[in-house]
């Protein structure tokens, strides 16, 4: 049986990684997808969410709705044109860190609960595109063929 097994991850595994930039490329637009209407909620009452850090007991709130706000819609575009995806990844990371614990955490895991499930998950599928970059479909991999 086990040998059976190797056998067949033998002849999937090549055909398999075929899709790795494919996978790579719904990774970036779901995550960009995901981003977008946060980031418009936020730059269409910049205010409302500077008094709402506030509230939170955060530090220069006005600052930080700018750097969210313009972290996250600077993401949209990086990440749906596959450029400096490893580079935007980070601080989206760091903005789902800041959300979990300032927002998310309290109320447990489930997204139905307003917990941090979501945002875990946008935070892991960020570190895939650190760790693997953008992908074959991606203007990152135009530009380092080019280089």
């Amino acid at each position: 049986m086990q040998c059976q097994l190797l056998k067949v991850t033998k002849i999937l595994d090549p055909l398999l990684s075929k899709f790795q930039s494919l996978s790579l490329l719904f990774i970036r637009l779901i995550l960009a997808y995901g981003f977008y209407e946060p980031a418009m909620n936020k730059w269409s009452d910049i205010g409302a969410v500077a008094s709402w850090f506030e509230s939170m007991g955060l530090p220069l709130p006005t600052l930080q709705a700018y750097m969210a706000a313009s972290t996250e819609i600077t993401g949209v575009v990086l990440l749906t044109l596959g450029l400096f995806t490893r580079l935007i990844s980070i601080p989206l990371m760091v903005v789902m860190v800041v959300a979990v614990v300032t927002v998310h955490l309290p109320n447990g895991f489930s997204s139905g609960d307003n917990g941090f499930e979501i945002p875990l998950y946008y935070f892991l599928m960020l570190f895939v595109l650190v760790a693997h970059g953008a992908g074959k479909i991606s203007v990152d991999a135009f530009i380092n063929t080019k280089a």
